[in-house]
C-alpha cells in the first residue's frame, strides 16, 4: 500500500496499534528482565560471580541485540515492518524457553544471545510505524505510551519471575514468560496494519522516497551533532538503568536481608511508579516542546539531573523501609528520556531513514548501556568485596548512579545547543 489516499488510519485503530506496540514492549521486557531478579538462585545453582552475572545481564545479551538491529532495521525500512515484529517475537519468546533449560554458564550464555538477536527485530521497525501513525506534534508522546513497556514490563517480570522463582524455581519462571509471546505474535501478524511510509507528514512537503545507502544514513545522522550529544547521554542513562536493574535485587537481598518474593513485590510497585514519568517525559516534552524544540532534551536533562540526590540517599540509608520510599523519585525520573530521545530521533532522521537512525540510537544505547552498565556494576562490586562483602553491591550502584547521571545531563545539555541547526540540515535533505 503506497498511495495514502487507499489507506485510513481511525482514531480508534491507532489506539488499538498503539496499545498492541506497549504489549508487545511489555512482553518484550518481561522477556529480557525476568533474569535480574532471578540471578540470586542462579548464581547459587551454577556457581557464577557478579562479573559473570553481569556478563550475561549485559554484554552477552547487548553484543549481539545492538549489532542484530542496524540490519534488521535497514530491513525494516524497505521491508513490511509488521512481519519483521512478529518473527522476532517468536525468536525471543523461544529462546526465552530455552533458558530454562541452561544447565551452566554456556548454555545460559547462548540464551541470552539468542533472545538479544530476537528483541533486536521489535524497537526500530515499531519506532518507524509510530512515526508513521502519528504526526511530529503527538510522537513524543505516543513514543512514551509505547516506553511504558520498559516500567510495566519490568514491574511484571520482577514480580512473576520472584514468586515463581521461589515457589516453583528459577527454570519455570522463564518457561511462564515465554510461551505466551508466541501467541502474541500471531496476534500481532493478523491485526497490524502497514501504513504507507510518512503516511503522518504533512502534505506537499517534499520527503525523498528512494532508499539511502547505509553509509550515507549513518554519516547522515552522526554529522548532527545534537544526535551525537543525545546519543551518548541516553547511552549514559542506560548504562546507570541496566546496571542498576540488574543488581538492585542482589542490593535488596544481600545488603537489607529481604527473601526473593519480597524483593520482587516491593520492586513490582516501585517499578511501576516508572510509568508516570515514562509518559511525563513525553507529555512534558510535547507541551513545551511545541514553543521550543529544546526542551525535548531539557527535559530529560533536568530529570537526571534531579534524580541524583535521591540514588546518592537510597543507596546510604541503613533502613530497609526508607530505601523502598527513597527508590520511589528515582524511578519517576530515570525513565523521563525515553520518549523525547526516540521521538527527537524520529524528527532527526529523514523519512527513509527511520528505521536505521533508530536501531543507530539503540545500538548506542544498548552497547554502552545495557552491554557495559551491568558489567561494570557487577565488576565493581567483586572489585570492592574484599573490602565490604556483600555490602560491595551497595558502592558499586551507588559509584554508576551518581557519576553517570551528572555525566548523563551535561550531554543532554550540549545536544539542546545546536538541535534547531540540524532540524534545518534534516529539512535541506528532504527538499
Amino acid at each position: 500500500m503506497n498511495n495514502k489516499k487507499d489507506f485510513d488510519l481511525t482514531p480508534f485503530y491507532r489506539s488499538y496499534a498503539l496499545s498492541l506496540f506497549l504489549l508487545v514492549y511489555i512482553v518484550n521486557f518481561i522477556d529480557r528482565q525476568i533474569f535480574s531478579i532471578l540471578i540470586e538462585p542462579i548464581r547459587a545453582e551454577i556457581s557464577l560471580s557478579d562479573t559473570q552475572l553481569g556478563l550475561l545481564g549485559g554484554i552477552a545479551f547487548a553484543i549481539f541485540y545492538t549489532f542484530a538491529g542496524i540490519p534488521i532495521a535497514r530491513w525494516a525500512d524497505v521491508g513490511v515492518r509488521k512481519n519483521i515484529v512478529s518473527v522476532a517475537i517468536v525468536i525471543w519468546s523461544v529462546m526465552t524457553v530455552f533458558t530454562s533449560t541452561a544447565k551452566n554458564f554456556g548454555m545460559l550464555l547462548i540464551a541470552r544471545i539468542g533472545v538479544g538477536i530476537g528483541e533486536a527485530g521489535c524497537s526500530p521497525p515499531i519506532h518507524s510505524l509510530i512515526a508513521d501513525f502519528y504526526p511530529e506534534r503527538k510522537r513524543a508522546t505516543a513514543l512514551s505510551i509505547y516506553s511504558l513497556g520498559i516500567p510495566i514490563g519490568g514491574a511484571l517480570g520482577t514480580l512473576i519471575g520472584g514468586w515463581v522463582g521461589e515457589y516453583f524455581g528459577w527454570r519455570m519462571a522463564f518457561l511462564v514468560v515465554g510461551f505466551p509471546g508466541i501467541l502474541l505474535a500471531l496476534i500481532f501478524f493478523l491485526t497490524i496494519k502497514e501504513p504507507p511510509r510518512g503516511y503522518s507528514e504533512p502534505e506537499g512537503i517534499p520527503q525523498r522516497k528512494e532508499k539511502v545507502p547505509l553509509r550515507a544514513t549513518l554519516q547522515f545522522m552522526w554529522k548532527l551533532r545534537s544526535f551525537r550529544h543525545m546519543s551518548f547521554a541516553g547511552a549514559l542513562h542506560a548504562f546507570v538503568g541496566y546496571g542498576v536493574a540488574l543488581f538492585l535485587p542482589s542490593f535488596f537481598i544481600r545488603v537489607h536481608g529481604f527473601g526473593l518474593a519480597e524483593t520482587s513485590t516491593y520492586l513490582f510497585f516501585i517499578g511501576l511508579t516508572g510509568v508516570i514519568g515514562t509518559y511525563l517525559g513525553g507529555y512534558l516534552s510535547d507541551r513545551f516542546g511545541a514553543r521550543d524544540r529544546r526542551w525535548y532534551l531539557w527535559v530529560p536533562g533536568m530529570a537526571t539531573i534531579i534524580s541524583v540526590p535521591f540514588a546518592a540517599l537510597f543507596y546510604t540509608t541503613g533502613d530497609p523501609y526508607l530505601a523502598i520510599f527513597l527508590a520511589i523519585p528515582g524511578a519517576i525520573l530515570g525513565p523521563m528520556y525515553l520518549g523525547p530521545t526516540f521521538a527527537v530521533t524520529q524528527t532527526l532522521s529523514p523519512l527513509v531513514m527511520r528505521s536505521l537512525a533508530s536501531a543507530i540510537l539503540l545500538f548506542i544505547l544498548n552497547l554502552i548501556g545495557l552491554g557495559l552498565g551491568p558489567l561494570f556494576a557487577g565488576f565493581l562490586s567483586d572489585l570492592l568485596k574484599p573490602d565490604f562483602g556483600e555490602e560491595s553491591i551497595r558502592y558499586s550502584l551507588l559509584t554508576l548512579s551518581v557519576i553517570g547521571n551528572f555525566w548523563s545531563a551535561f550531554h543532554y545539555y550540549l545536544g539542546s545547543r545546536t538541535l534547531s541547526e540540524d532540524l534545518k540540515a534534516k529539512e535541506s535533505f528532504n527538499g
